[in-house]
């Protein structure tokens, strides 16, 4: 998958040629959601309840909900609106959640006679594309000399009675330092590898399915390797940053753990173009040469204190006079999709609301980053530069329905 500045383009083995990837985005409204009463203290409302239980929608039974979820799954042509409006209430589970984020995503299409062709063809270009360029050297070679066993069997008779001579192979070795050489294509990636590696050790050390010394952890520490390395491979002039595997965590997570067990046997490949469809709407971010330009991450940053000016002008003046700028914390919320923020389950959440947004995940993004600010403005208003950068760099427990509900309710930047 290769991202380039605006649309992100696919970057396929020699026999197909690059195909455009576009992000999935659905016109209309977003669902209508009810408002919460204005409490007398908002920090109040800082406690964690986990999975919200519908308060962004006028649906409390989890039942009927369900069971619409059930509907809407089943239909032949899925209605993609429908299940936007589904996920941002946060009605998703863990039976349901892997199919959805594929399909709001647009790695499933609406059709679900698709849906097996689809993933087939994909998990087949995913090997395609491994075995093209995550080859292990000696692997390589064991292949290439197996092409050769017959004139390795020793001296064979020629028709003409003549023994002929044993081809020799002028084949790669480790020391070989062309451009071309595997080995030397492996050494130069090995570097990459290990800040990988390093990366990996330390993604969500609490949880054993990332960082555990079980087989499984260890396995599913591979197989993200294996996508980011991949990534960097198929994308050299952004190659790889830190946090690119906080990114991808919950994304593997979600659809490794896929109640439908082929689904999850094959959660590496289907991850991985999740993975881009994810990145490009924010590999911008991550490529420090478009820093200061109408795409990079200042931008963004000036985007988030306008959103913040335009919805509370008095926090965002006391936020400013106090030189609490943006970049000294929302810089890590914005480039990591708040998975640094919150807790693992909690960030399953939110992602339901980022990906089920049609304006796209940079849009709804902005607004949560938002609503975190509103939402601890009694504490904000109070403290000085060192206890609010303190609070923003160390976000505090909070109802996720009410910030969620907050989010939805702002008013946009013209």
């Amino acid at each position: 998958m290769l991202l380039r500045r605006g649309k992100p383009h696919l970057k396929l083995p020699e026999k197909e040629e690059e195909e455009e990837l576009e992000m999935f985005q659905v016109a209309g409204r977003g669902p209508a959601v009810q408002r919460h009463e204005e409490s007398s203290g908002p920090m109040t409302r800082f406690r964690r309840i986990g999975r919200g239980m519908g308060r962004l929608r006028e649906v409390s039974d989890d039942d009927t909900t369900t069971t619409e979820l059930e509907f809407e799954l089943s239909c032949k042509v899925i209605n993609l609106e429908a299940l936007q409006q589904i996920a941002c209430c946060g009605h998703l589970d863990g039976e349901s959640r892997a199919t959805v984020w594929k399909l709001l995503l647009g790695y499933l299409p609406a059709e679900r006679d698709a849906w097996e062709g689809e993933l087939a063809n994909n998990r087949l270009r995913y090997a395609e594309l491994k075995e093209e360029l995550l080859v292990n050297p000696s692997e390589f070679l064991r292949k290439e000399d197996e092409t050769f066993s017959v004139s390795k069997q020793g001296r064979i008779m020629g028709v003409d009675g003549l023994l002929s001579r044993q081809k020799v192979f002028n084949g790669d070795h480790p020391l070989s330092l062309g451009n071309d050489s595997i080995w030397y294509r492996y050494f130069k990636d090995a570097e990459i590898v290990g800040q990988i590696d390093r990366d990996l050790e330390r993604t969500h050390p609490d949880i054993e399915f990332f960082s555990g010394d079980i087989s499984q952890s260890k396995r599913n520490r591979g197989a993200m390797r294996n996508i980011l390395l991949l990534f960097t491979k198929l994308n050299p002039a952004i190659g790889y940053v830190q946090g690119m595997n906080e990114v991808l965590a919950p994304l593997y997570y979600v659809l490794n753990t896929d109640p439908n067990e082929q689904n999850a046997s094959n959660a590496e490949a289907d991850s991985f173009f999740c993975f881009v469809r994810v990145m490009s709407d924010s590999v911008d971010h991550f490529c420090q040469q478009l820093d200061n330009s109408s795409v990079g991450i200042h931008s963004t940053l000036s985007r988030l204190s306008e959103l913040l000016k335009g919805n509370d002008e008095e926090l965002w003046r006391h936020l400013e006079n106090l030189k609490v700028n943006p970049q000294f914390y929302a810089f890590r919320w914005i480039t990591l999709l708040l998975t640094q923020e919150f807790e693992f389950h909690c960030i399953m959440r939110i992602w339901d609301c980022l990906l089920s947004n049609p304006l796209g995940v940079q849009e709804m993004l902005l607004r949560v980053c938002c609503a975190m600010l509103v939402c601890a403005r009694h504490e904000l208003l109070k403290g000085d530069f060192t206890s609010n950068l303190k609070l923003l760099q160390h976000y505090p427990e909070i109802d996720l329905d009410y910030l969620l509900d907050t989010a939805h309710h702002l008013t946009p930047i013209s």
